[in-house]
């Protein structure tokens, strides 16, 4: 763990995450798996949020509780693969406000094109966490991060299943205020630039699609 960076080393993330990795996996336990992960790393990426206290009665006294500050919080799906990762945080955070981020990658300049864009209101007040699988090269990870700070958005982290170091070092060196949270940091990127070992495509083993 660092300043930028957070890898949950917790028994059952791990070996979830070896299933995952793991090409005999079928699709549908993929998904289940996903959810599952996601779920855990959202508790530790929600770990330090803002408490206050309110007055409630239980069935024996009347006390102060603790409670989340602030407005809802918002989790934003980066299309399309980070569309598997919210179930797994809604299901923590039931009352969160979703948004989605679509880019895509330029052939000729590589660069992320955005296509799509829609979040929740008063990001500037609100935790928002940015979701997807995979953190490979980071372009398209540092360009959503680039919309929600133009959308007002001020406190920002990034979940992620796997990341490679040169992704996690373009993050870093984009956005040195958003913390990583993921399962692991992986050895390398490959030449058409797949997170090594890893676990393939995860959008495609996701929705059964090559």
């Amino acid at each position: 763990m660092s300043e930028h960076l957070t890898v949950v080393d917790h028994p059952l993330v791990q070996h979830k995450l070896t299933l995952m990795r793991d090409k005999a996996t079928p699709t549908s336990e993929f998904r289940q798996l996903l959810r599952e992960i996601t779920l855990l790393l959202a508790y530790e990426i929600t770990r330090e949020l803002p408490m206050t206290t309110k007055t409630i009665d239980t069935p024996i006294e009347e006390m102060e509780a603790p409670a989340i500050a602030g407005k809802k919080m918002a989790v934003v799906s980066i299309l399309r693969a980070g569309n598997g990762m919210l179930d797994g945080v809604l299901e923590l955070v039931p009352s969160a406000r979703v948004g989605f981020v679509g880019l895509y990658r330029d052939e000729e300049t590589l660069q992320p094109v955005q296509y799509y864009f829609k979040v929740p209101e008063g990001l500037e007040d609100r935790l928002v966490i940015a979701v997807d699988p995979m953190l490979a090269t980071g372009n398209s990870s540092a360009a959503a991060v680039d919309l929600l700070k133009e959308a007002g958005a001020r406190d920002i982290r990034f979940l992620c299943l796997l990341a490679a170091p040169e992704g996690v070092e373009r993050m870093r060196t984009a956005h040195p205020d958003v913390h990583i949270v993921t399962a692991s940091v992986d050895k390398r990127l490959n030449e058409k630039g797949y997170i090594v070992p890893g676990l393939g495509d995860a959008g495609d083993r996701m929705f059964g699609t090559k």
